[in-house]
């Protein structure tokens, strides 16, 4: 019995060492001036796919510029997929949608200039 109850606590502590061993949980740090300049953004949506070197890019430039943007795997998400190819009738991407409604925007492919001139008419609209 002893043995039994020795062998129990053997690999209850060998289950819970990977766990102290990880450490504690990660997280980042808020920046408030970071908040405050995306709040100079309209919305921005990037409907892309995983595998798209093209989307990669868009993704990476959004992210690098501090730039807040929504992502819409359509692969992923059926009805990003309905919108992407029923709303705006592409089958395609990466697909930017800057700003809502009336204001919309819509970029088909991405180079950076692209983008920046597409902003500024998204931002010319409100």
């Amino acid at each position: 019995m002893t043995s039994k109850i020795l062998v129990l606590m053997v690999v209850a502590c060998a289950l819970s060492v990977p766990c102290l061993a990880a450490g504690p949980a990660h997280q980042s740090t808020l920046n408030p001036s970071r908040a405050q300049a995306a709040k100079n953004y309209p919305q921005i949506v990037l409907f892309s796919v995983a595998w798209c070197p093209h989307c990669k890019e868009t993704k990476e430039y959004f992210t690098r510029n501090n730039i807040p943007f929504i992502n819409r795997d359509v692969e992923m998400d059926t009805k990003a997929m309905d919108e992407l190819t029923g709303k705006y009738n592409s089958t395609g991407v990466p697909v930017i949608v800057i700003g809502t409604g009336k204001n919309e925007v819509v970029v088909k492919g991405f180079t950076p200039e692209l983008f920046q001139e597409s902003l500024k008419k998204a931002q010319a609209k409100k």
